[in-house]
């Protein structure tokens, strides 16, 4: 599934009638005045829960909700959540209001082969984020097997993404084994040319995700913030760009890096600069030396979407994560949105398989109306972000089935 690596999936799985399966999803869904704001996760989980189900099992959800630290919190509660899961699963969902104790095993003993219940909010106990083993082995105790179905909060090292699946005899779901098997594409084993585009404000926040790319990829291009820092770097104006001028040595290093890997960097060949950063500000296109001091760049130009482009047609595999300017800002949404819709028109042609990920991507593609078209989108902020970075993640690591 993953280059170098071996995990179990629900295929590998014979469940017997009445065997509890503890199942971590990511249930931390957005809300606004109290309902949910986007389902995206919630459907995420459906495929692990429907099959399952089908094979008999209890199954029994766990998930984490905001940052309770360690406490109850009511308004953090996941009790909300059962309602929703239930309309979308179309069967009943249980709710148990603790994660572990007799409660929690009372509510698993009244359920049905088959049934589904969620359990409350695993961060309610501060043994889930210190992984600690007591923690584990209370929810340890309430299951058979344990299935990892939380791609997003597999970066952690909790008692519910990485404690668990060490105790347990563990599974991939079916999101979390489409995520390993769509990123290996993308970056394990891809199919090449590779062209990755890295986005975003700052240089600062993805210095491993650059580092690792230049090793990996063919082609990467820069975009966002981040390219007004890596212009500055090589003797550009910017202005009063946002630019992190104590990044420079950094900044030159990774075009060294690339440069002896053979990994060509693709920066802006023209950008679009106001005076004002507000919706529909006055603007106007030029090269990148020719940005004033009062001006700031809040786009990439013509010119460049026109590059990247050239560069999607050359390549074989696309991976996506951060925008090309200030894009939810008009007009300074038009690169991001020209080059989606692009790299969406060859990715339906079947001449590129495109991977996007990390919040601002996923907006902007949505925003485009390209998001289907992608050959997959992954819904993960920080995991992916570590992922591009070359890290192991913890609650992959746990995963992985040890060489006979």
């Amino acid at each position: 599934m993953v280059a170098g690596m071996a995990f179990r999936t629900l295929d590998d799985l014979i469940a017997s009638p009445g065997l509890r399966a503890l199942v971590r999803v990511d249930f931390n869904l957005p809300m606004e005045n109290g309902k949910i704001a986007d389902f995206t996760r919630l459907d995420a989980a459906l495929p692990t829960i429907r099959d399952l189900a089908a094979k008999g099992a209890r199954v029994v959800l766990l998930a984490h909700f905001d940052r309770p630290n360690g406490q109850p919190v009511p308004s953090m509660s996941l009790a909300a959540i059962a309602p929703a899961l239930a309309a979308r699963l179309g069967a009943p969902v249980a709710f148990a209001p603790d994660c572990i104790g007799p409660i929690a095993a009372a509510a698993i003993e009244n359920l049905a082969p088959g049934g589904v219940l969620l359990l409350e909010n695993v961060r309610f106990h501060a043994g889930e984020e210190a992984n600690a083993p007591d923690f584990i082995a209370a929810l340890a105790r309430l299951g058979d097997l344990f299935v990892n179905d939380a791609f997003s909060a597999a970066h952690r090292a909790h008692a519910s993404t990485e404690g668990l699946a060490r105790a347990l005899p563990a599974y991939a779901g079916r999101a979390m084994q489409q995520e390993l098997e769509h990123l290996n594409a993308a970056l394990g084993d891809p199919q090449r040319p590779v062209l990755a585009i890295v986005g975003g404000a700052k240089v600062s926040t993805k210095l491993d995700v650059l580092r690792n790319l230049v090793g990996k990829v063919d082609i990467l291009a820069i975009g966002g913030g981040m390219a007004n820092t890596f212009l500055f770097a090589q003797g550009f104006p910017v202005g009063k760009s946002l630019c992190e001028r104590d990044q420079i040595a950094i900044v030159q290093g990774i075009l060294t890096a690339a440069a002896q890997r053979g990994c060509k960097i693709l920066l802006p060949q023209d950008v679009v600069a106001a005076i004002a950063f507000a919706p529909h500000a006055p603007h106007r296109i030029c090269a990148p030396a020719d940005v004033a001091q009062e001006e700031m760049i809040l786009d990439a130009g013509p010119a460049s979407v026109a590059a990247l482009a050239l560069a999607m047609a050359g390549a074989k595999t696309l991976i996506w994560n951060g925008p090309l300017g200030a894009f939810e800002t008009p007009p300074f949404d038009a690169a991001t949105m020209q080059a989606a819709r692009e790299a969406a028109r060859l990715c339906a042609a079947g001449r590129l398989i495109c991977v996007g990920g990390g919040g601002d991507t996923v907006s902007a593609l949505h925003q485009a109306k390209v998001a289907q078209d992608f050959t997959f989108i992954s819904t993960a902020g920080g995991a992916f972000l570590e992922w591009m970075g070359g890290k192991i993640l913890p609650g992959i690591a746990a995963l992985e089935i040890a060489p006979a």
